[in-house]
């Protein structure tokens, strides 16, 4: 996406020189557009991302918030930090001879990826196959990746009109604003990846429902237009303005918007769907953590310790019984817990209950368990609390995550709550 933000005029051509001089410097020339959003030391030694990045561009009709998220194993908790704020994702495929392939078979990243930002509510997804010109743009490879990717995006939940392919060749810039190349034009007539971004759907937004924001990074801003004690996150609902008087939660912490910014621009108010940074003020630092929920202090977010789910078991290597201890994942926060009880079996067409109490899960199935976080085992005793609604109360703060061992193993939606 560092292409996007060079071809758009956000990525200054006198940057991405700078960053195309050191990344040869250090022998990893082909980076220079990664550099763009891989801006910490270790990120660019390493040559992978691993923090979430934001930025924005525009296109003819749209103005879009650019969320670049880890790939890499060892970083996807990050990924679902990143990913829980998009309304849409590109799924970088990589087409040269035997790059899709490492990616998409076995425990390849591809799946998990989709996979995640399926179950974190992205409904449209962009399929950008990069490095055709490794191949000489052959069509023939890229209708083939697209045939075993297809069924697969299907059964992860996207609906096939709501995915969309691409041929790209990030490195030259190929169909990425434009479309030059010859073989290319002989056999592919759709829109360039730019064109496509363009044409999709906006999400209708929850504008009406109470404010919620997750907070995915606490800070101290340092301009002269803004600056002290600031939190950045994604408005998943209602809307917000200076002077607003914000609960955080959990905890007892309160305070006053004293600006806010979007895209790096003051503005006296921001609404659902808007990546924000919201400048508090009367408010200690340590009331405000990654994973926080920032809500008005006469519409509260509900602070639970558990609560009951429905989920889909995805491909896991041992079967999930009762009692199962697994990482919970919700929008920045993630908490030990325990899947206390397996209540039932359901129907995945109907969501009837086809099996009351079973033993374990295992692939491929849909359920209703219940989840209880656990206590922190270091520290003064406390209880151990996550702000969460109902899916049908709040859709964007009613998904959840289950991960195991390093594994993406469940995802579903929030039934019920208890205290």
């Amino acid at each position: 996406m560092g292409r996007v933000l060079h071809e758009t005029g956000v990525l200054a051509e006198r940057t991405f020189l700078a960053n195309q001089r050191q990344a040869q410097k250090i022998g990893k020339g082909s980076f220079a557009y990664a550099w763009s959003l891989d801006s910490t030391e270790e990120e660019r030694e390493r040559g992978v991302t691993i923090d979430v990045a934001i930025d924005s561009f525009e296109t003819e009709t749209k103005r879009f918030t650019l969320i670049d998220a880890p790939g890499h194993r060892d970083f996807i908790p990050n990924m679902i930090s990143g990913a829980a704020q998009a309304d849409t994702a590109v799924l970088v495929i990589d087409g040269s001879n035997g790059g899709f392939e490492k990616g998409f078979e076995g425990n390849g990243q591809t799946r998990e990826h989709a996979i995640l930002v399926r179950s974190l509510g992205v409904q449209q997804l962009v399929v950008a196959v990069n490095k055709l010109d490794a191949v000489r743009w052959a069509q023939a490879r890229f209708d083939n990746i697209r045939d075993q990717i297809s069924p697969f995006l299907t059964q992860s939940g996207f609906a096939p009109n709501k995915v969309f392919y691409v041929p790209v060749g990030a490195t030259t810039g190929e169909n990425v604003v434009e479309r030059k190349n010859e073989i290319l034009n002989s056999w592919y007539e759709g829109p360039t990846l730019l064109k496509q971004l363009d044409a999709l759907d906006v999400p209708k937004r929850s504008l009406e429902a109470p404010l919620r924001i997750p907070v995915s990074n606490v800070f101290r801003g340092q301009s002269a237009t803004a600056s002290g004690l600031a939190i950045a996150g994604r408005i998943e609902s209602g809307i917000v303005q200076v002077g607003d008087e914000l609960a955080a939660l959990p905890g007892d912490g309160v305070g006053v918007v004293r600006s806010l910014e979007v895209d790096g621009v003051q503005v006296p108010w921001a609404v659902a769907g808007v990546n924000a940074s919201i400048y508090l003020s009367n408010i200690d630092q340590r009331n405000l953590n990654v994973g926080s929920v920032l809500c008005p202090t006469t519409e509260l977010v509900p602070v639970v310790s558990g609560f009951s789910a429905q989920i889909i078991v995805f491909d896991l290597e041992y079967p999930i019984p009762n009692g199962a201890s697994v990482e919970l994942f919700h929008h920045s926060k993630d908490v030990p817990a325990i899947i206390s009880s397996l209540d039932a079996i359901l129907d995945k067409v109907t969501g009837a209950v086809t099996k009351t109490k079973p033993r374990m899960l295992t692939k491929g199935v849909s359920a209703r368990v219940h989840v209880q976080l656990r206590n922190p085992t270091s520290g003064p005793p406390r209880k151990a609390e996550i702000p969460l609604e109902t899916f049908a109360s709040n859709k964007n703060m009613g998904r959840v995550l289950f991960r195991r061992g390093g594994t993406t193993i469940a995802a579903g939606i929030v039934l019920e709550l208890t205290p």
